[in-house]
């Protein structure tokens, strides 16, 4: 038995090789494979950023520069280990291998800002399901979307690339796209993500709610509808606008770069914008960011306090 707590840092997990992009695909689709045309179509975008995400890469280094920070500030108290939803190791694999090792005591973190029931609350569901045979407690962290940290890191980034782009530049706030119905629940992800963008449009100095906007993005390739409005279609109306010069993407739903960045906005909403006449840049995602890990890492003390 130890007497460490455990930081389960979880994530969504990625193919680490080309070869595990169709398992992986199956896993997102719940069991069955994808079509051979669906494979394609994943895989090109995978290839348009260089073959792979580096998602798992950025992920562990998050995870490296939590454990840093709260060996920093609590030395010899807690040991994080990753766990993902959709490649090894999953959070199932993970909490069994604590028990293994004598945890008694779990504070899950998600490494997504934004509460949604469909996101960060499976992710915690599943961790408590894993931990209850062995006795072991759950502890969540479920919502970090105004966290001080993260706000100014974005809002510092914001004002630098404002400050590069034409008059009349309009700022989008982004995050995953997720199925209408879990919203007509009375999920509170859009407040989330609104209350991300609020807090970093007053620290960037935003005049008014009119330079600034939320659009979605990344939605599923499913019959069901998503909710919007989605970033492109969000471009095609500011280009359609008298005054629009440019866009500035905030992409504050996510926190390292990988597919949804790089090739949704990196390339297919940047290209969309360019193709519009308008100027286009985003804010870069946290990743390992020292400062922001040390402020997760003052969340997880105060969660076992």
């Amino acid at each position: 038995m130890t007497q460490k707590t455990a930081v389960l840092l979880m994530a969504y997990g990625t193919p680490r090789t080309p070869a595990e992009i169709e398992p992986y695909y199956t896993d997102i689709r719940r069991g069955r494979a994808p079509t051979p045309e669906q494979l394609a179509d994943l895989v090109a975008r995978y290839d348009a950023i260089g073959g792979i995400s580096p998602l798992a890469a950025r992920t562990e280094a998050q995870r490296d520069a939590l454990q840093k920070a709260l060996n920093e500030i609590a030395p010899d108290t807690y040991e994080v280990v990753l766990g993902l939803k959709h490649a090894a190791p999953m959070i199932e694999t993970a909490v069994n291998e604590l028990a293994a090792r004598g945890f008694q005591h779990i504070i899950g973190l998600v490494l997504a800002p934004h509460f949604s029931s469909f996101s960060i609350g499976q992710y915690m569901g599943r961790a408590r399901a894993a931990a209850e045979p062995h006795g072991i407690t759950v502890t969540a962290i479920d919502s970090w979307a105004t966290e001080p940290a993260f706000v100014e890191f974005l809002a510092a980034d914001l004002r630098s690339r404002l400050s590069a782009m034409p008059a009349n530049t309009k700022v989008l706030f982004t995050a995953h796209s997720l199925p209408q119905r879990i919203i007509d629940a009375g999920d509170p992800y859009p407040d989330e993500l609104r209350s991300t963008a609020e807090a970093v449009a007053i620290a960037a100095g935003l005049d008014s709610w009119s330079s600034w906007s939320i659009a979605w993005q990344s939605a599923g390739r499913t019959p069901e509808p998503w909710i919007g409005p989605d970033i492109l279609a969000v471009i095609d109306d500011l280009a359609a606008s008298e005054n629009a010069s440019g866009v500035v993407v905030c992409a504050c739903g996510f926190v390292a770069d990988h597919l949804e960045v790089l090739f949704d906005l990196d390339i297919e909403a940047k290209q969309h914008a360019q193709a519009k006449g308008l100027a286009f840049d985003r804010t870069s995602c946290v990743n390992d960011d020292a400062t922001i890990m040390h402020a997760l890492a003052q969340r997880v003390i105060s969660a076992h306090s």
